[in-house]
């Protein structure tokens, strides 16, 4: 059965990718991005001549995950044109790169802004629906670099995205993931499932190091250059490294895997990693969930580690 799928950061990246391969397995995608009227106009047009060329059902819509005006009103009319939603996918995210040191306190907290509090104002739009229901799934977009072998220079972008993922977990990204733990205990009862997609470094195809904003005050920048010559051009290939010469490296896995994810049977979706390059996170994510799941047994509240059944 096809399932009303609202994806957010869908403009480019992994969001669009999963956006269209959602797409094609039948279901009604509603791809958000912003300034859908100016700077990705194109990219609206893109969206439209793909549903139109594969006659599948891909829409797209503003929400702004900085405002909540924006985010509630995105969701509204995505569940009046569909008449319902299903499932909810956080793909928005600020990719950042340059020495930590670096950064001004208030570009730190636009990364967060985005990653962590924007994920909230879609939450506060789109539970209410799924609650309402007593069904529904809500997967995170995270990145192996939260719990795995985390590279210099991106740090207020992994914080911000250990920070907002479910099950990934790296400063920023660790605040979101405390967030999206618990969000997936609370919901439970309701029986929302809660899980993640997690990508590793796929820089040959989707690469967000060269593309990322860099630092506005630029003064310091010299006095790392001076023992850190080419560190962030190094940081920004170098992932890609432990990737086998003969695996599959082509960043559209990562839209299969939210594919399987989706279709996969209610209350049996585990987090998926999707990382070529294999740098650890995995492993450290599953020590997480054992120590929680014996947490949760010892307070006796363990059945809220999965969605309840009907």
């Amino acid at each position: 059965m096809s399932k009303v799928i609202v994806i957010t950061g869908a403009g480019s990246g992994f969001g669009a990718l999963a956006a269209r391969a959602l797409a094609r397995s039948g279901h009604i995608v509603c791809a958000a991005m912003r300034n859908t009227t100016t700077r990705n106009a194109g990219r609206v047009a893109e969206a439209a001549a793909y549903a139109a060329g594969h006659g599948v059902d891909l829409r797209t819509a503003e929400p702004d995950v900085l405002s909540r005006e924006s985010a509630d009103a995105a969701i509204s009319a995505a569940v009046t044109e569909a008449g319902r939603l299903d499932v909810l996918l956080h793909g928005a995210g600020h990719m950042v790169t340059g020495p930590t040191e670096v950064f001004t306190p208030e570009e730190v907290a636009a990364v967060h802004d985005t990653d962590v509090l924007g994920t909230q104002r879609v939450n506060r739009a789109a539970l209410p629906q799924l609650r309402s229901r007593r069904r529904g799934l809500v997967v995170w977009m995270g990145s192996t670099s939260t719990r795995g072998g985390t590279p210099p220079c991106p740090a207020p972008r992994f914080a911000a995205k250990s920070a907002s993922s479910a099950s990934s977990a790296s400063s920023a990204k660790s605040f979101m993931d405390a967030l999206a733990v618990s969000c997936a205990a609370e919901s439970a009862r309701f029986r929302i499932e809660t899980t993640s997609g997690v990508p590793g470094s796929f820089t040959s195809v989707i690469n967000h190091f060269v593309t990322g904003r860099r630092p506005a005050d630029r003064s310091m920048v010299p006095d790392y250059e001076e023992l850190c010559v080419g560190l962030m051009e190094q940081v920004s290939q170098r992932p890609a490294v432990p990737t086998p010469a003969d695996a599959d490296a082509d960043a559209a896995q990562v839209a299969d895997a939210i594919v399987r994810l989706v279709d996969a049977e209610h209350g049996k979706r585990p987090r998926v990693h999707i990382d070529p390059g294999d740098d650890g996170s995995e492993a450290v994510s599953a020590v997480a969930d054992r120590v929680r799941a014996d947490f949760h047994g010892r307070i006796v509240l363990d059945d809220l580690l999965t969605p309840h059944a009907a």
